[in-house]
């Protein structure tokens, strides 16, 4: 069956996406964040084991996929922790976001074989520009704001890669939930060894990290484990898009939890993103 939008999926990846800035937030706010990336790891590699138990494997051709997937993945944890370390969440966030829609509608066209209609790439390409908004709704870029801007670049360009790979293998795999749990389990060991060689014992035991950690990598498993299922059912790009809107919810719990202001230019870029999406569904 060709795949194609409907509003079942469009729902499923909107609250994915919630969930993803979810816990973006709670990654941001842990002071050792290469501990905090170890224990995300521990908890999806622990989900991934266990869905594989019953599961199964995937089917053998969505094997390498899983396995580029997840060596992207080190260079998008790497990039994150970067992303956050020099810049705002509520500026490197949208930038990494908003960098991918359009690269993976560029990619999923030649390696996919997806033509999408006029309304559906017009769409993509406003809520790209929705959400890059967001990143310049406190103002202009400063010089200083240059490293930051790079980071989740950099970032937001790993985001499409994996989103391809795992677009196709997904697809191979016959069953979208034993290919995201073979991801899982792929993707978790390196954080774990880098951060075994690089922190003391001592920095293992903090409650507040473990915690953090632990929902954090919760919230990853099951947000990610809903868009790879998508992915099966609608075109990458839309998919990729509409996953993006986690950027409102991310301005969102910045307002509510983080005290910043939502201000005049993050309600325009809002009303942009939204419009991306009713263009994208059409």
């Amino acid at each position: 069956m060709e795949p194609h939008l409907t509003p079942a999926v469009i729902v499923a990846v909107i609250g994915a996406g919630a969930l993803h800035a979810c816990w973006n937030a709670i990654a941001k706010q842990v002071t050792d964040r290469l501990v905090a990336f170890a224990w995300i790891a521990i908890s999806s590699m622990t989900i991934g084991g266990l869905v594989l138990a019953f599961a199964g494997l995937p089917a053998s051709q969505a094997v390498p996929y899983a396995i580029a997937s997840a060596i992207i993945h080190i260079g998008y944890n790497l990039g994150l922790m970067n992303s956050y370390r020099l810049g705002a969440f509520n500026q490197t966030y949208p930038i990494a976001r908003g960098t991918s829609p359009l690269v993976v509608a560029v990619g999923a066209y030649f390696l996919a074989g997806e033509h999408l209609g006029a309304a559906a790439l017009i769409g993509i390409a406003t809520l790209a520009a929705g959400l890059m908004s967001l990143a310049l709704s406190a103002g202009r870029l400063t010089r200083q704001d240059l490293p930051a801007v790079g980071a989740a670049v950099l970032t937001g360009l790993t985001i499409a890669a994996y989103t391809i790979a795992d677009g196709l293998g997904v697809r191979h795999s016959h069953d979208p939930f034993a290919y995201t749990a073979l991801l899982f389990v792929l993707q978790g060991p390196p954080m774990l060894v880098a951060a075994l060689a690089r922190r003391p014992l001592t920095a293992w035991r903090d409650t507040a990290t473990i915690r953090r950690g632990v929902a954090a990598g919760l919230l990853s498993t099951v947000a990610y484990g809903i868009v790879l299922w998508a992915q099966t059912r609608a075109p990458l790009a839309e998919v990729a898009a509409i996953r993006e809107t986690s950027v409102v919810f991310a301005a969102l719990i910045g307002v509510s939890l983080l005290g910043e202001d939502f201000g005049r230019r993050r309600v325009v870029a809002a009303v942009v993103i939204a419009t991306g999406i009713v263009l994208i569904a059409l």
